[in-house]
């Protein structure tokens, strides 16, 4: 990527330099205070680098008598070259990548923007939800049976239980009737959850986990509100599901959408539980 050479790209910048432009046009305002807070900069070395800038004719300042609150701006020849080096780096970037394929560049993605925040506090970036596709369904078995291993001591039970109904899903998969949503951020599994077709009138919700980096921002209740919506467009009369007591947070979910509870004991899974049937009538 260049990022160790006296300039960057080939463009006649440094690293950090290069750096200072993509503030300035990323910034509305882009004052220097608020680029040095931001790159850790110390304010004398930002006020160089900018010095440096300003004299090659590639930033103006506005207007003000406090230079620390002039809003600097690109002028036309630092437009062109931040457009250059902008290319540059986008055609570097995909060359480097290419050779990891989609699933690959999606992984990356992912853990980069888990490094920024654990080191540098930044926020997550946004999450959707989507269809499944190849591959889902042994991921999902996967990190259940490991999180429900870690958290509860579930053993083999439960992850024979969790591939065998992941296993019936694809196998008797019916489109019209039937769907799997999984969260992701950046390409990576925050959650999931399955709707399958119990009789002509009662649709079962199944296997709603989230992931722990991803509690607390709505993953939950969005996954389970597109269960609802599915089940009502479909033309189902009612939801159930079977959990556990102890999965606190979705039970929260299951009562604030609508869901009423019976209650049982089994030990299918090494040690007595307390399990419970909900049902949402629709």
């Amino acid at each position: 990527m260049g990022l160790l050479g006296p300039r960057y790209m080939g463009s006649g910048l440094s690293v950090v330099e290069a750096r200072v432009l993509y503030e300035i046009v990323h910034r509305e305002p882009a004052l220097a205070r608020d680029i040095a807070a931001a790159l850790r900069l110390d304010p004398g070395y930002l006020s160089r680098i900018v010095g440096r800038l300003l004299k090659r004719g590639l930033v103006e300042r506005g207007r003000g008598e406090d230079a620390r609150e002039r809003p600097l701006s690109l002028t036309c020849t630092g437009k062109s070259a931040y457009d250059r080096l902008d290319r540059t780096t986008a055609a570097q970037t995909a060359r480097l990548i290419a050779p990891l394929g989609e699933d690959g560049a999606r992984r990356l993605a992912a853990l980069l923007e888990e490094a920024g925040a654990l080191l540098f506090g930044s926020k997550p970036g946004e999450w959707s939800l989507r269809t499944f596709r190849p591959g889902d369904m042994g991921l999902i078995t996967a990190r259940q049976s490991i999180l429900y291993h870690e958290t509860y001591g579930w053993g083999r039970g439960m992850e024979a239980l969790i591939g065998e109904i992941t296993a019936a899903f694809l196998r008797d998969f019916k489109p019209e009737r039937e769907q799997c949503w999984i969260a992701e951020r950046g390409g990576r599994m925050l959650g999931s959850v399955f709707l399958v077709e119990d009789d002509t009138e009662t649709a079962r919700l199944r296997l709603l986990y989230v992931e722990p980096e991803a509690r607390g921002i709505g993953v939950g209740q969005a996954l389970v509100k597109q269960c609802t919506a599915f089940a009502r467009e479909t033309g189902y009369r009612r939801i159930v599901l079977w959990t556990h007591a102890v999965l606190e947070s979705a039970r929260r979910i299951y009562a604030a959408e609508g869901y009423r509870i019976e209650t049982h004991t089994h030990d299918d899974f090494g040690k007595p539980e307390l399990s419970e049937s909900w049902l949402l009538e629709l």
